[in-house]
């Protein structure tokens, strides 16, 4: 459900997954109006059919009796951004055409698949800020990462961001926002989640630099222009994209009021700026990383990457995840048999062709997730909830790849990176019963003293589940999706494995309650107006996805 500040007492608005809104009265849950978008129903560039809110908009100067003063914005995978009216449902008929944008209409580089609306725009006063999500892992050359500022009125484009440039649009693609933005407005700027380029495990394709891939870019909101930019991972080869909007908070450090911005990553590091210009608020070193094994055409690694030095990483990157006893006697020595054979020398250790390939950890899966970091500025405490989950990649040469036995999974298994030398398999490393071959907790949630960089309280979260049965809770679950706090010191979190919706302590972390849903709540809970600048003008507030 997601249900904006100005129009919770009226209606409750319920995004559908097969692309359709429901308005319901909160009072009584009685339907007031629905729209359906009659949208193909078709996985076109997704596992599955796939829905992750709506945006809301209001005119600052409403004319009495006119329709569309407040409006609801919803788009499909099939890359149409819908219009409706929030009181009555009806579309828009000033927006765009008829009140539905074409975004693919703009799609005119490798165009490989149509650019999926699964985000809701980011609504900074009358501009919608619109992302787009693609196809991982599938093509060399793909559609380039594009955002498009949007008139809310008229759903007139008035500028474009581009994160690759010309050459390297025609040699690569993506680099595209496919989650939340955030924006200040009092500084003007939207602060852009930018992904890696494809293709995503083999980078023969684009060896030299691509400042704004894998980034945190902010953005002029008026123009479009790029104010500064921090890149996270240089030469990305490990899929790392930037998943979660940044979040914004005002934190004092050694005295020093500053405007700061919290960017959570796939890696478990935290990377800490002042929001203005991009600068360190503690330092971030640039350190060696390995190279590669050899065996991999055409590749140029990167000799070093960023390394926050506080926060301390979430996950322990330095050696490999020790195999879990319990998952290895009951596998017969399977697990410790797997890592002898997986090549690892930390963090950033390159993909190969050899063996079962080389562990990561993490890797595609993240150590966060896109539900992001959510703060309290009266304590300034940042909460971030963890996944620990270990998977396996190995590169195919286009002969031994079309003659592997191929199968795939729900964003695993064989992916061709089609055009590329090189195809690829990613699996998450678990025994033949399917268990984690690495030891618990799988999932974790860590509160963190933003005055001082240190972690305040770190404790397992969630319950994991198999077979129909849940596991102790000393074990965690994995996890997507955010924690929520309020001003009265209470943390809300679904997004774990068993499907419960759970309330923290946040000044010392101990469970206050759960309660059983329907189904995993994988959206960030509820969202308060207690941080400097939200996400997007929308309240998520309960919703299985």
């Amino acid at each position: 459900m997601v249900c904006h500040a100005s129009v919770c007492q009226r209606h409750a608005l319920y995004r559908h997954p097969f692309y359709r809104i429901l308005a319901l009265d909160p009072a009584n849950g009685e339907e007031k109006w629905s729209f359906d978008t009659q949208s193909s129903l078709e996985a076109l560039t997704q596992p599955a059919l796939k829905n992750r809110g709506v945006a809301y908009w209001e005119t600052d100067d409403p004319e009495a009796g006119e329709p569309c003063q407040k409006i609801i914005y919803m788009g499909t995978m099939d890359a149409q951004l819908f219009a409706v009216d929030a009181d009555s449902g009806e579309q828009c008929t000033d927006f765009a055409d008829n009140g539905v944008l074409d975004v693919n209409q703009w799609n005119d580089t490798n165009d490989r698949w149509p650019l999926s609306l699964l985000q809701p725009p980011t609504v900074v006063g009358d501009h919608l800020i619109l992302g787009w999500a693609g196809m991982d892992w599938a093509y060399e050359q793909a559609p380039p990462g594009t955002v498009y500022s949007i008139n809310a009125r008229t759903g007139e484009r008035e500028w474009t961001f581009q994160a690759l440039s010309d050459e390297m649009r025609e040699q690569s693609g993506t680099a595209n926002v496919w989650t939340h933005m955030s924006a200040d407005e009092e500084l003007g700027l939207v602060y852009l989640p930018v992904s890696s380029p494809s293709p995503n495990y083999w980078g023969g394709n684009r060896t030299e630099e691509v400042p704004l891939g894998t980034s945190t870019t902010a953005v002029d909101i008026e123009t479009g222009e790029v104010v500064w930019s921090r890149q996270w991972v240089h030469h990305d080869i490990w899929d790392y994209d930037i998943n979660a909007a940044p979040t914004l908070m005002d934190i004092t450090v050694d005295g020093e009021e500053i405007p700061a911005l919290i960017q959570a990553t796939k890696m478990g590091f935290l990377f800490v700026v002042n929001r203005e210009t991009g600068e360190d608020v503690w330092p971030i070193e640039e350190r060696p990383v390995p190279s590669g094994d050899g065996s991999v055409e055409g590749e140029v690694y990167a000799p070093t990457q960023p390394f926050p030095t506080k926060p301390a990483p979430l996950l322990d990157q330095s050696e490999k995840p020790n195999v879990w006893a319990l998952a290895d006697a009951v596998s017969f020595g399977e697990c410790s048999a797997l890592w002898e054979d997986l090549h690892y020398e930390g963090m950033y250790t390159p993909p190969t062709t050899q063996g079962e390939g080389t562990l990561g950890f993490p890797i595609s899966a993240g150590g966060v997730q896109w539900g992001g970091v959510a703060f309290d500025p009266e304590s300034q405490t940042a909460i971030v909830n963890t996944s620990h989950i270990v998977q396996y990649i190995k590169l195919y040469n286009r002969e031994d790849y079309e003659a592997a036995n191929r199968t795939s999974g729900n964003e695993s298994g064989f992916a061709p990176q089609e055009g590329a030398p090189y195809g690829m398999r990613l699996e998450v490393a678990l025994n033949r019963l399917g268990m984690p071959c690495w030891e618990p907790p799988f999932g974790e949630l860590v509160a963190l003293d933003m005055t001082t960089g240190d972690i305040k309280w770190r404790r397992p979260m969630g319950v994991s589940q198999q077979y129909g049965f849940f596991m102790p809770e000393s074990w965690g679950s994995p996890t997507i999706g955010g924690p929520a706090v309020t001003a009265g010191n209470v943390i809300f979190i679904g997004a774990s494995m068993d499907a419960k919706v759970r309330a923290y302590s946040l000044e010392t972390g101990e469970e206050l309650w759960s309660d059983q849903t329907e189904a995993p709540p994988s959206p960030t809970l509820l969202s308060t107006s207690t941080t400097v600048a939200n996400t997007s003008p929308l309240f998520p507030v309960a919703t299985a996805s």
